[in-house]
């Protein structure tokens, strides 16, 4: 990008003011990676303790899990289920390494969603909520459970009608939202029946979206009027400028990095109930491409990236409203993408060290 040379600083002074990071008071796990945990058999998660990861974040997706229908759906040793043995195997290895364990319960088996494609939302809550328990029942040492991810999103739920920014959803356009709002309600009723333990993470928004974060909050509706039950928003901010809460608005209802402040006041004005008004941020998804990808329209320099990654640790560090900054690629994967910590070769980039010392 022609901006690049403008932005880019020494290394030594990212690592120094990645270096003058206070610690969080309040002890909260802060830094999160997505797996995989292993990868060709050997397991990556001495590079995560060695980048201070708290939280190891991956995905179980119930229409690979239960391609039949279990006669015993909240068991998670009925014959209809497959868990996949890679999570399992990076649930212990998190144990092993003292990190928590997020898991993201996303899409749904055609028998449960009247024979659609995997991103289309089941024809019962209670499905994905009887699902959800079995999950629970079979990683008794997870405690974040993340519902769906970027259902704002037609690649990744449906029905959705899409809706420009700025609009009042009409009836077509507010069911997606109510859906999803049914599917968090009912996953929240039953994780909390089964360990009061387990936290709810519902949202899971991204920056941009075919309906806006803001729209989606705002729709975010159970048949009675009431928004659905959750312990924690989750939001991915991927963000096309470094992040700093002086920064203005996004255009568009966009909501990256720099918006997370104004994310949080519309969550609390829309979301929040009594006796959990101020509920606290889940960010599961952040990188900054260094090169061309075909996952992101821009990219900066290897020491942008470094000096990013910084800043938006610094902030997250100095307010108590994020639970945690989420990372989601290790390595790059080019030509699917390029935000990762190290190159596809294994060699670190200045943001391995930037996120390091973060």
């Amino acid at each position: 990008m022609a901006e690049r040379a403008r932005f880019a600083a020494a290394l030594a002074t990212v690592l120094a003011l990645a270096g003058s990071i206070p610690a969080r008071a309040d002890g909260a796990a802060l830094k999160a990676i997505w797996g995989p945990g292993i990868e060709d058999g050997v397991s990556r998660f001495p590079i995560y303790r060695d980048l201070g990861m708290r939280i190891y974040q991956d995905r179980l997706p119930w229409a690979q899990i239960a391609q039949q229908r279990p006669r015993h759906p909240t068991d998670p040793r009925d014959p209809a289920y497959h868990w996949p043995a890679e999570v399992t195997q990076a649930v212990a290895q998190a144990r092993r390494y003292h990190m928590k364990v997020a898991l993201q319960v996303i899409g749904a088996p055609s028998w449960a969603n009247g024979g659609k494609a995997w991103n289309w939302a089941p024809q019962s809550a209670y499905d994905y909520a009887r699902f959800i328990t079995a999950a629970a029942r079979r990683y008794p040492s997870v405690r974040l459970w993340m519902i769906w991810g970027e259902p704002s999103r037609t690649p990744n739920f449906n029905p959705l009608i899409k809706a420009p920014p700025f609009a009042k959803l009409d009836a077509e356009q507010q069911v997606a939202p109510h859906v999803y709002a049914r599917l968090v309600d009912a996953s929240y009723g039953s994780l909390k029946h089964l360990n009061r333990a387990n936290l709810v993470i519902g949202g899971m928004t991204y920056t941009t979206g075919d309906i806006s974060t803001q729209e989606w909050i705002e729709n975010l509706r159970l048949p009675n009027g009431r928004p659905p039950r959750m312990d924690m928003y989750g939001h991915n901010p991927f963000s096309f400028r470094e992040p700093n809460f002086a920064n203005p608005p996004s255009a568009d209802q966009m909501v990256d990095f720099s918006d997370l402040k104004r994310l949080a006041k519309l969550v609390d004005r829309n979301l929040g109930r009594a006796g959990h008004r101020h509920m606290e941020l889940f960010i599961s998804e952040w990188t900054v491409p260094t090169n061309v990808d075909y996952e992101f329209s821009f990219y900066v320099d290897p020491l942008v990236q470094a000096r990013w990654i910084t800043a938006g640790l610094r902030l997250a560090r100095g307010w108590p409203r994020l639970y945690d900054v989420g990372w989601i690629h290790l390595y790059d994967e080019p030509p699917i993408s390029s935000g990762g910590l190290l190159y596809a070769t294994g060699a670190k980039k200045p943001g391995y060290f930037a996120w390091k010392h973060g």
